[in-house]
């Protein structure tokens, strides 16, 4: 799950305001008090699908088996990054630390036994280990952001403050590409120091200042968790009528929305990954492996063109840009330098498959489903995070006009819960800024959004010569100032 998701609940939980929200509140929370009693002793399945717990159910109880015997967990696929030795290195500071931690390194897929989420992964290990609702356990794991790590502790309201200790590890300086024995020993230290969040707090203290969340609606998810509206409490009247029958249901309410309330405050700041971090594959791995991954995407599209035959009922409008696409992403590929630009490659084969995909004639159902929710361009925070899910209203911070823009799910509830999205950065004039944020005469990326902010296509932009324009421009300009 990501901290946005985590951080769109809280601040959901902590909104709750009135007499008749309170009373709500305190009884649905009694009901589910009452169903984790029952469950205390029931391993926590991953899914309520039967058949997603079955998908899972072979990768979940390989790694289960293999923590019976060790705390540590390698799939062969990071045998190289993290060889046997270390390892086993780890597993003994592990047992020596007597702490109930479980390091699970799996690779985090779209598409795999768990869709790519390692929290999903950890439910099912806990499943097939029979590990009842109460059972102390702390899990690490790779997080779905390369370079980072995430905390997993039962009971959630654990006292080895995992969930921010192991995320700090990521944010620390001295642990930027060091060994994944080195991340997770790390971690394993600020567990047994039960200070996570306060060693989070200082390794992202000079993040604060670009977090819109902390300078905007900081003080907005502040006072919903603490402020006077979900504190009101129900009125006297309210009170008098249900003091008989009801004063042990109220009491048990009561301390159910102290813990709500307190994860409430927690959530407000979830562990996050700055804006000035990147996507974090582009961060770690650097451009070269993403120029990697677009050639790779360039290729698979140019098989896919070619072994495409046309309906003679094709549109041949769109058959055209989805060939026109391919010769856009070329260029684009040829003169790319930075992250931005790579993504542009992502971009125009996004634009290309779908063009492809729309100029075959469909029926009349499916052409009416295709006119009502047209398709949505990649993410326009970070065209990396995959296809927009939805169009959503996004004021850009220090202005008052909003703009419509194409988010992905995770980029959307950070924006609904009033935090800063992961934004994919670029460079300009010495320090690293939002793409968007980029003179857009300097930047084809800048004046479109990726797609999100024009109507017109951006194949059609990049092969009128708009990305050569402003390579040329830049070009200029840094060789005026060359010769000042």
């Amino acid at each position: 799950m990501s901290t946005e998701r985590r951080a769109g609940r809280g601040a959901r939980s902590a909104s709750a305001a009135g007499p008749a929200r309170f009373l709500a509140a305190a009884l649905v929370s009694v009901l589910a008090a009452l169903a984790l009693a029952l469950a205390a002793g029931v391993p926590a399945r991953a899914d309520d699908d039967p058949a997603a717990a079955s998908d899972a159910g072979s990768a979940g109880q390989r790694i289960a088996d293999a923590l019976r015997t060790s705390p540590v967990y390698v799939d062969p696929a990071y045998r190289s990054a993290f060889p046997p030795d270390e390892q086993r290195r780890l597993a003994a500071r592990i047992k020596k630390s007597g702490l109930p931690v479980r390091v699970v390194v799996v690779p985090l897929i779209s598409g795999d036994a768990w869709g790519g989420d390692p929290e999903k992964m950890v439910d099912v290990v806990r499943y097939r280990m029979a590990e009842g609702a109460r059972k102390k356990a702390v899990y690490m794991t790779l997080s779905t952001n390369e370079g980072f790590l995430d905390g997993y502790e039962f009971p959630r309201d654990g006292r080895y403050e995992a969930f921010w200790g192991v995320a700090a590890v990521g944010h620390q300086d001295d642990m930027k590409d060091r060994s994944l024995y080195a991340k997770f020993s790390r971690a394993l230290e600020i567990v047994r120091s039960g200070d996570g969040r306060e060693q989070y707090e200082k390794a992202t203290a000079d993040l604060h200042d670009d977090d819109p969340a902390e300078r905007d609606g900081g003080a907005h998810h502040r006072g919903g968790a603490d402020g006077g509206g979900a504190d009101a409490g129900p009125s006297p009247l309210l009170l008098g009528v249900l003091a008989g029958s009801l004063v042990a249901v109220l009491a048990a309410a009561a301390l159910v929305l102290r813990t709500v309330r307190r994860r409430a405050r927690s959530s407000a700041r979830a562990p996050f990954t700055s804006p000035r971090s990147v996507f974090a594959t582009a961060r770690t791995a650097g451009v070269r492996d993403l120029r990697k991954r677009a050639q790779r995407e360039l290729l698979a599209y140019n098989e896919k063109l070619l072994a495409h035959e046309p309906d003679e009922h094709a549109d041949s409008d769109l058959l055209q840009l989805s060939l026109d696409a391919y010769a856009a992403a070329c260029t684009v590929l040829d003169e790319a330098r930075d992250t931005p630009d790579l993504a542009g490659v992502l971009v125009l084969l996004h634009e290309g498959a779908d063009a492809l995909e729309r100029s075959e004639p469909a029926p009349r159902s499916r052409r009416k489903a295709r006119a009502a929710a047209p398709t949505l361009p990649l993410c326009f925070f970070d065209p990396l995070h995959g296809a927009a899910a939805e169009r959503i209203r996004w004021r850009p911070l220090g202005r008052r006009e909003a703009l419509r823009v194409a988010a992905c799910r995770e980029c959307s509830a950070a924006v609904s819960a009033r935090r800063a999205p992961e934004v994919l950065t670029h460079r300009h004039d010495g320090r690293r800024v939002p793409y968007f944020e980029v003179p857009p005469e300097h930047s084809l990326w800048a004046a479109t959004g990726y797609g999100s902010l024009t109507e017109e296509t951006l194949t059609g932009r990049v092969l009128r010569g708009d990305f050569t324009r402003t390579r040329t421009s830049r070009t200029r300009t840094t060789r005026t100032r060359r010769g000042r």
